[in-house]
């Protein structure tokens, strides 16, 4: 059986909804935690599948946060190598780093739920399926676009949401596993500052947790299908 691995930079930043779609398509999933002291030996390049999930922290916080470097220097070999690799939000930030970009934080926090624009390339991509859907952004944190990349998605305030390279690389600013996950009430909890920040408040987020969440997991397991069918 194919083997995927999850890692989590924090306890409630799983998979969350992407698990039926990586089930579906025939992988046994493993999950570390950066904490684990058994995550520094890893190869990165032996899963068939990695899939790296988000955290509150910046990719330039690598005082703070030493397994960042450690990371991001394994994660370069696989990208090299072309390895089927899916990140989502501070995941995605590290495939932008580890490709060459510069991750810093952004003008405005975005938090909540609200569609993605697809750019001419995402036209042609699994992305399609997030048409006029409402996802959950939840990040502070942007990138300048890697080269050699295709950006597949902007939104009203961020322009590079989405980006791939190839079939085997897809990288996710927005949360489209989120909306039927009981963490998203942890994040508000963790994170209450993010929601007032954003300009928005705990209740409207919650109520719009109610009104988009299945419908963007719906969407988003439809997406994850599809680039995983294309894999090479």
């Amino acid at each position: 059986m194919k083997r995927a691995l999850i890692i989590r930079h924090v306890p409630y930043e799983g998979v969350a909804g992407y698990r039926q779609p990586i089930e579906e398509a025939g992988y046994a999933i493993d999950r570390i935690d950066v904490a684990d002291p058994a995550f520094k030996t890893l190869d990165l390049r032996e899963p068939d599948l990695l899939i790296m999930m988000g955290g509150p922290m910046g990719v330039y916080e690598q005082d703070r946060h030493p397994w960042i470097a450690c990371q991001l220097r394994r994660l370069r070999l696989r990208l090299e190598a072309d390895r089927p690799t899916l990140g989502v939000c501070f995941g995605a930030q590290m495939i932008a780093a580890a490709l060459g970009a510069e991750v810093f934080p952004g003008p405005v926090k975005e938090v909540g739920f609200h569609p993605v624009a697809l750019q001419d390339s995402g036209t042609d991509s699994p992305l399609t399926h997030l048409v006029d859907v409402p996802v959950l952004h939840w990040h502070g944190d942007t990138f300048t676009r890697p080269e050699g990349v295709e950006l597949l998605a902007s939104s009203h305030l961020y322009e590079h949401q989405a980006f791939r390279r190839g079939q085997n690389l897809l990288a996710l600013q927005f949360h489209a596993e989120m909306g039927e996950d009981e963490r998203f009430h942890q994040w508000i909890e963790e994170w209450p500052e993010s929601v007032c920040e954003a300009g928005g408040d705990e209740a409207s987020l919650r109520a719009a947790h109610d009104a988009h969440g299945p419908g963007a997991v719906s969407a988003g397991r439809a997406m994850i299908r599809d680039w995983l069918g294309a894999l090479h």
